[in-house]
């Protein structure tokens, strides 16, 4: 027959010893887990220690890097703010002299202004008397104008007139001579018509035959002058026509005597 009572002082109730092994049992297993991890977190921890030990060293390398490039930086910023003071000096006095020419400048630009009013006053006067002479020399050009006018119509009509006066004169000179050499031909013609008369006989033909020969010869040569005369005339009279000057010279023609 099996006990079930209670095992006492080691039990309340029966099976708590039982229980209690499996929980020793539990935790010896939980004990030998936490062993296990502690002893890989302590090779991690030592692999990680070991890890921020050369970060520290490489953090204390670059700080002294870091150190020397900070001590460089604040002299290039010393040089930097030297400078940068050097040409603000600068800045300021370009700045001031250019202000004084600025001023000179404006000051210039004041008297040109000044003088440039001066001149549009003086050019507006002028203007004003250059239009009004201009209208006044308008005026008197249109009246100048009209008188040219006139007057070149007069001299056109002079003009005409001394045309027809020197062809007047040359018809007058031309038909003078005309009208000489035509009396000379006609009385060579009448003499001729004599001479002609007197040797129809075959015994005085010989008598007359020089006097005959000279009268023809005669009459020939002035009716050559008579066409050269008429010619040259009317070669004038065309050129005095054509507006051509100097052209009213008698002509000079030969001096024809009679046999």
């Amino acid at each position: 027959e099996t006990n079930t009572l209670p095992f006492h002082p080691f039990e309340m109730q029966q099976g708590d010893i039982l229980r209690m092994e499996k929980e020793h049992q539990v935790l010896k297993e939980q004990l030998k887990e936490a062993q296990e991890k502690y002893e890989q977190l302590q090779s991690r921890s030592s692999e990680e220690i070991g890890a921020l030990e050369e970060l520290l060293k490489k953090s204390v390398e670059e700080t002294e890097i870091s150190k020397n490039e900070l001590d460089w930086f604040h002299k290039d910023l010393d040089m930097q703010v030297k400078k940068w003071q050097q040409e603000k000096k600068e800045n300021q006095e370009n700045l001031k002299a250019l202000r004084n020419t600025a001023k000179k400048q404006m000051d210039t630009n004041d008297r040109y202004l000044k003088t440039i009013n001066e001149k549009e006053k003086q050019y507006n006067e002028s203007l004003n008397t250059y239009l009004e002479t201009s209208n006044k020399l308008a005026n008197e050009k249109v009246k100048w104008e009209e008188l040219i006018k006139k007057s070149q119509k007069t001299c056109q009509a002079y003009a005409e007139r001394a045309v027809e006066a020197e062809i007047s004169v040359l018809r007058n000179w031309k038909d003078t001579e005309v009208c000489k050499l035509n009396g000379k031909a006609a009385d060579a013609e009448a003499n001729l018509k004599v001479l002609k008369s007197l040797s129809s006989s075959a015994s005085a033909a010989p008598q007359f035959k020089s006097q005959i020969d000279a009268w023809e010869i005669f009459l020939s040569n002035v009716k050559k002058q008579l066409e050269k005369v008429e010619a040259k005339y009317e070669e004038k009279i065309q050129r005095v026509k054509n507006g051509e000057q100097n052209c009213l010279t008698e002509m000079e023609t030969l001096d024809l005597p009679p046999p």
